[in-house]
């Protein structure tokens, strides 16, 4: 009876080996995946990391043969085959002429004949001018200015003057010269210095002072302003007035403020060189001027309808 015994346990020892085994079949997976990253035996962790670096060793090697590479790329091409930079000039080589590498260097001639109108009074008939020529460069350059009315075929008043201008900032410039009076009465010599520019907001404003003979002086004002209505009708205002700092009895002028002058004129440029006006322009005398006027029989105040062209070239 005893071997039958200890054949009998047999089966169930064989069931718990194969069931530790399984066990341990099935439960490593999971101790692999709960496994720490230090815990990974050295050799599998510096294998993982190999993968992912980069061989510094093979590109130390390879630089050479890049910088062999690109050494024998192929060379520009010639410049003969470049575009010929005279290719558009319809035949024309403008290399040999002379080049101007300042603006300054440059000589421009402007005359601008401002005013020529008739001159249409109570009873009386005129004519008047005012024109400003000029030469020179963007810096220094020569103008010519001059103003007057001609009555009955008589050079009533003329005022002529040679300047030397000079550019002190943008778009003023600064005048030095001579200036000689005519019409009825001695002629007159002053010299003469101002500034002429474009003041802010579009003013055009002209200031000389002027030293004569016999401790005579004199200043000028003149001022005016365009008015776009449209592209080509333009609407300019002007005012000028003239002061003396003594009277001058041959020609009828006095100390202090001698004359003033304001107008309003009305143009329509047919082309911006060339521009038909008509205005109205009221002028008076004060001080001893007016004084002067009265002893020869004119009016100190009169108002004046006037008709003209303003062109330039």
């Amino acid at each position: 009876m005893i071997p039958t015994r200890m054949t009998r346990p047999a089966p169930l020892a064989a069931l718990v080996v194969l069931a530790a085994a399984a066990s341990a079949v099935w439960a490593q997976p999971a101790a692999h995946d709960g496994m720490s990253h230090d815990a990974m035996p050295v050799e599998a962790h510096e294998m993982d990391h190999s993968a992912h670096e980069p061989d510094i060793d093979a590109e130390r090697d390879a630089a050479p043969a890049n910088h062999a590479a690109h050494d024998m790329m192929p060379a520009p091409a010639d410049s003969s085959n470049l575009r010929d930079p005279h290719a558009y000039a319809g035949g024309y080589d403008f290399s040999q002429l002379p080049m101007k590498h300042e603006g300054g260097e440059l000589r421009h001639g402007l005359l601008l004949v401002d005013r020529l109108e008739a001159v249409r009074t109570d009873g009386d008939y005129a004519a008047a001018y005012d024109l400003q020529g000029s030469y020179g460069g963007d810096i220094d350059r020569i103008v010519l200015k001059g103003e007057g009315e001609h009555d009955d075929g008589d050079l009533v008043d003329a005022r002529t003057e040679l300047l030397w201008s000079r550019a002190v900032a943008p778009y003023w410039n600064m005048q030095g010269g001579a200036r000689q009076d005519g019409g009825e009465g001695p002629d007159r010599t002053w010299l003469a210095f101002g500034v002429q520019g474009l003041a802010p907001y579009w003013f055009e404003v002209d200031v000389t002072v002027y030293a004569g003979e016999s401790g005579r002086t004199a200043l000028n004002l003149e001022a005016e302003y365009d008015l776009l209505l449209t592209q080509k009708l333009i609407l300019q205002p002007r005012i000028e007035a003239d002061f003396y700092g003594k009277d001058d009895a041959d020609r009828g002028l006095g100390s202090g403020l001698s004359g003033l002058a304001a107008g309003l004129r009305l143009r329509y440029e047919i082309r911006r060189e060339f521009a038909p006006y008509v205005g109205v322009e009221w002028e008076g005398a004060f001080g001893g001027t007016a004084d002067y006027a009265r002893e020869a029989g004119l009016d100190t105040r009169e108002t004046a309808v006037v008709a003209g062209i303003r062109f330039w070239f």
